[in-house]
């Protein structure tokens, strides 16, 4: 197999097709279908989605909800610095990003309010903290009303109403980032595809920054992907289980559900519940052995999210549709629009 360049998965996006805010309402969004067998495409609007959906498909969401994952504190000199929670290791110790980092050396203590300080304990080799934390009460009651809804960097508008950069089904909170293709779906449009007979199934896969970091090696292959934890329940393995059986289509909300279901698949893409922590990074010529079609974003040049994408047809398949994605206007990444790979 040929050497796999990152620079092989970058395309030219103009800074003003970055979307800034969501679209309200939120099935307003666009959706570009892209069809494999036929190679061509549909430009249509989110909420007709359920003209692509039929009955006996598993929809399968990822139901993670995003913490307050981004806190401002200042040094014992008073020095500014911002924190990012990414994984959670005990009840207290966390990993996480700092900026600036050459104030956050071992022993080094940071204050966020009356009510949250914490120390640093070490430095990972890629840089993050671990970090142990000092609060009275739950972390979960401090954390929401110290923390803000860590936005990625790209985005510059504040957002109104934190909930927009939650999908309307999360509900386990511990994600430092939101399973973004989500964010599409209306309380009403589920139940319309519901009433269609499309199971819907939810896995969790709390999501880490990892996952959105530039590729820096020009090896793809070198590339080390962050671990994430996730789980897949006895109902969701045999549900889905039932629907390889069959035949019948599972279609993966996000590139998180992707990651899930592929972690747990075994050749034949029959699932196994378990839980744990994955760090499965998938490009290609990797074939997909659950997922039977996807919808997603769009995602940054160079990303391992793009290299993901590509596994479902091909690199420059996947790089042709972005080409038109671009031409047609489309907005892009979290707040973007949609596509679907049927």
């Amino acid at each position: 197999m040929p050497e796999l360049k990152t620079s092989d998965f970058y395309y030219d996006l103009p800074k003003e097709l970055i979307a800034q805010t969501p679209a309200e309402p939120r099935d307003s969004s666009r959706l570009l279908v892209y069809h494999r067998d036929t190679k061509t495409i549909d430009h249509r609007i989110f909420h007709d989605i359920t003209d692509y959906l039929k009955k006996g498909d598993v929809l399968v969401l990822n139901r993670t909800r995003v913490l307050p994952a981004r806190l401002y504190a200042h040094t014992e000199h008073g020095g500014a610095v911002e924190v990012l929670l990414l994984k959670r290791l005990q009840l207290d110790e966390w990993e996480v990003l700092v900026r600036p980092g050459r104030k956050c050396r071992p022993g080094a203590k940071l204050y966020f309010s009356d009510e949250l300080s914490l120390e640093v304990l070490s430095v990972t080799e890629t840089g993050e903290r671990i970090v142990k934390f000092f609060y009275e009460g739950t972390f979960e009651d401090v954390l929401s009303r110290v923390g803000n809804m860590p936005l990625p960097p790209y985005i510059h508008e504040k957002l109104k109403d934190p909930e927009r950069y939650q999908t309307v089904y999360s509900r386990e909170t511990g994600s430092a980032a939101a399973p973004t293709a989500g964010l599409h779906f209306t309380p009403e449009l589920l139940e319309k595809i519901k009433g269609m007979g499309v199971e819907i199934v939810e896995v969790l896969l709390h999501v880490g920054l990892g996952t959105f970091r530039p590729v820096k090696e020009e090896n793809v292959l070198d590339h080390k992907m962050h671990s994430e934890y996730y789980e897949v329940s006895e109902e969701a393995a045999e549900r889905i289980n039932a629907a390889k059986r069959e035949g019948r289509r599972v279609i993966a909300v996000g590139t998180t559900s992707v990651r899930t279901l592929e972690t747990v698949a075994d050749e034949k893409g029959m699932l196994h519940a378990c839980k744990g922590d994955t760090s499965i990074f998938l490009y290609p010529p990797y074939k997909m052995k659950c997922v039977d079609a996807l919808i997603t974003n769009f995602h940054l040049p160079e990303s391992t999210l793009i290299m993901l994408v590509s596994c479902l047809c091909s690199r420059e398949e996947i790089l042709d549709v972005y080409k038109t994605a671009v031409q047609e206007r489309y907005r892009f990444f979290s707040f973007g629009d949609a596509m679907m790979i049927v």
